[in-house]
């Protein structure tokens, strides 16, 4: 169901809104984990070791939670 059509908001499909709904959230997930490694990595500096493993696991996490949202792309598609 990967039809790109040109639609207005209202007028789009539930599919393909949900599908550009998915794809937004793992990009902007994607930019989060990002941040958190460099936050993780600045924490270490300040030796604040217990806090850089704690950003660490944050960006594992989100990581997993994208994965999820690929599932269901891959359920939807």
């Amino acid at each position: 169901m990967n039809h790109h059509h040109h639609h207005t908001e209202e007028e789009m499909p539930f599919i393909e809104k949900l599908e550009k709904l998915l794809q937004h959230w793992i990009k902007h997930n994607s930019d989060h984990a990002k941040t958190y490694r460099e936050w993780k990595e600045k924490a270490e500096k300040e030796d604040l070791i217990k806090v850089a493993e704690i950003m660490e696991e944050a960006a594992v996490v989100t990581t997993q939670l994208n994965e999820k949202l690929r599932q269901a792309i891959r359920e939807i598609s």
